[in-house]
């Protein structure tokens, strides 16, 4: 299934691209990509999945194609679900499926609570629905601030962007994000680097930094009644190699992954938490689209 489009929609500072796969009379998915990463990140999944399906992937506002936001308004997790209730009104979906990988699973969690009559199935790839801080509340404010002073050090900072060759720039990138093999960085650089004259620029706005600075985390009080309006069928895919939340240096620490996988099991009837590792992912989001789900 090779892709089929590209799109523009209008928004109050711009526009928010997107690239279409399949029939738009198929069943609609959103798909929502993470922090940083822009809509290229669906481009070795898509075609594996089930052909008469629409899949729509959006840049998130500030990454990708997508505009940046304008000068003085901030990048808060809030936003993120306003435009994808933007994209959703722009084409005139009553009903449809979320797909989200990482801070895309973390928006489309939220917007499943905050609009539940709208998303019929949920899936999250290596995600959970909120950005949990199981013990760690006082820390909240402390990430705010650090937002605002970020956001305001770089509007006020004159340093142009930093020109690099192509491979130099895919060196940086595989650098920085070990994780990631070749061939996928390569697909996300295509969509998140921009040709100048002497080389290219990253595209995403640099106002966005780490993602604790926008991310509306949530105490575990209020993790259970969040998750009590979701009406969505849940399928939830974690990688064994991936992030057990957003900071890095805790990623040997299970301890909220089995905290809030413990609340989603007890809220929900039941839900799926594989080993991306071990299953054929493109397998079980087939069923997940195709069967009812929990």
């Amino acid at each position: 299934m090779g892709l089929t489009s590209e799109m523009k929609l209008a928004v109050p500072w711009g526009h928010i691209a997107a690239k279409l796969w399949g029939s738009q009379q198929g069943p609609p998915v959103l798909c929502l990509h993470g922090w940083l990463d822009n809509a290229n990140s669906f481009d070795r999944l898509i075609p594996l999945l089930p052909k008469d399906f629409h899949y729509v992937a959006m840049d998130f506002g500030g990454h990708g194609l997508s505009s940046h936001y304008s000068p003085g308004l901030p990048y808060y997790q809030q936003n993120f679900v306003i435009e994808v209730q933007r994209v959703v009104a722009a084409l005139k979906w009553n009903r449809f499926s979320i797909m989200g990988h990482s801070f895309g699973g973390i928006v489309g969690g939220m917007y499943s609570c905050t609009f539940p009559k709208m998303v019929d199935k949920l899936i999250l790839l290596d995600t959970f629905p909120f950005a949990l801080d199981y013990k760690e509340s006082e820390n909240l404010l402390t990430y705010k601030r650090r937002m605002i002073e970020h956001m305001l050090q770089i509007e006020a900072s004159q340093k142009p962007q930093r020109v690099l060759s192509p491979e130099e720039m895919l060196q940086g990138f595989l650098k920085n994000n070990s994780h990631v093999g070749e061939e996928c960085a390569r697909l996300l650089l295509q969509r998140g680097t921009t040709q100048v004259a002497t080389g290219l620029v990253l595209s995403r706005d640099r106002r966005i930094s780490l993602p604790e600075h926008s991310i509306d985390f949530i105490s575990r009080d209020l993790f259970v009644p969040f998750i009590r309006k979701l009406q969505a069928h849940v399928l939830l895919i974690k990688a064994m190699q991936g992030f057990y939340n957003v900071r890095r240096e805790n990623d040997a620490d299970k301890e909220a992954l089995n905290l809030a996988t413990d609340i989603l099991k007890s809220v929900l009837k039941e839900v799926g938490v594989r080993g991306s590792a071990r299953l054929g992912v493109s397998r079980v989001l087939t069923q997940a689209l195709v069967w009812t789900q929990v």
